[in-house]
């Protein structure tokens, strides 16, 4: 595979292909360190959406997880790995969406400060719930130069250790943990089926059913207005997204290099659904399971309702990764 090189925030960062991901034993590890910091979510099915999807679907909620989302878990396996000396100096990350309150929430779990760059178009819902988590937001101009540029000078004024949303092993094996809690349900599942923006959740997701349940199949599920992973998996080669474009907001960001890493060994296949196949599976859940789910949640649904060849007949895990809306602007 050879060497990639990329760089990170100003800094280059080299991974060859003897990058050691997280093993079944560092997975099992993290779900232990993180149990005072999350939830174990439950698994709901719904006869109704078995039988328009054709499969037995059963759906892991992370809509109902500390912060409404998975980020929580990945959030607090990196805060709770910190040294000693890093946790004094506290965390810092740019983020506009859920890893910004989960950072905030585990960081002040942990007793220890949050720096919090965030750009000034942020969602008042987003913003009031990292405050509340007691993590300080520097503002910025909503570009991604702008929360590079700006994360880097808060990093170079308090010493804070930097939490991306998603390229870091601390993270993906935190996220992992999900898959950990499905698979120990012995529910024998023939697929699963995760979101992926920036790949944390589908990476950790792949790497943990690669150690426990091999044969299954496991899809990436992506908008088609922000389809990196896509079109990455098909042409064996990460392609960043540019100009994304979809209502599922929380996956508008590229794949991370990690990530990619492991997608593209152990992930069966990315699938794709439009904005309006995103909105119907999003109405369904609403109407038939009586759930608060936001659209990134939706597309893992849309992509089973959509393929039908994929799953028809099977046993399907779906991951609900969220459920922080603003109920003011439902699509429908």
């Amino acid at each position: 595979m050879g060497t990639l090189t990329f760089g990170f925030l100003n800094r280059t960062v080299v991974m060859t292909s003897k990058t050691t991901f997280p093993t079944l034993p560092d997975i099992r590890m993290a779900h232990a360190r993180i149990q005072p910091m999350i939830h174990r979510t439950p698994i709901l099915t719904n006869s109704a959406i078995d039988h328009l999807a054709g499969c037995e679907i059963y759906f892991k909620c992370e809509n109902f997880q500390k912060v409404g989302a998975f980020k929580a878990r990945g959030a607090a396996n990196a805060v709770l790995k910190l040294s000693s000396e890093q946790r004094s100096r506290g965390v810092a990350t740019h983020s506009s969406g859920n890893h910004a309150a989960a950072l905030a929430r585990a960081a002040s779990a942990a007793g220890i400060k949050s720096y919090i760059v965030m750009p000034s178009t942020a969602p008042e819902i987003k913003k009031k719930a990292v405050e509340s988590y007691g993590g300080q937001i520097i503002f910025c101009e909503p570009t991604l130069e702008a929360r590079q540029r700006t994360l880097d000078e808060v990093v170079a004024d308090t010493g804070a250790a930097f939490i991306p949303p998603y390229d870091h092993l601390d993270v993906i094996e935190g996220q992992a943990t999900c898959a950990l809690e499905i698979w120990e349900e012995e529910l024998s599942l023939d697929a699963l089926v995760a979101p992926v923006g920036g790949g944390g959740l589908l990476g950790g997701t792949a790497l943990t059913t690669h150690y426990l349940a091999p044969k299954c199949k496991v899809y990436g599920a992506e908008p088609e207005g922000a389809d990196d992973a896509y079109r990455s998996f098909q042409a064996d080669q990460l392609i960043p997204m540019k100009n994304p474009k979809t209502i599922a907001d929380g996956l508008l960001t590229s794949l991370g290099n990690l990530n990619w890493e492991i997608i593209r060994r152990y992930v069966t296949d990315v699938l794709t659904a439009s904005d309006e196949e995103i909105i119907a599976a999003m109405r369904l859940v609403y109407e038939r399971m009586k759930i608060v789910i936001e659209p990134s949640c939706a597309v893992p649904l849309a992509v089973v309702i959509k393929y039908p060849a994929y799953f028809n007949g099977k046993k399907v895990g779906v991951i609900l990764s969220g459920g922080n809306v603003d109920l003011g602007k439902l699509p429908f």
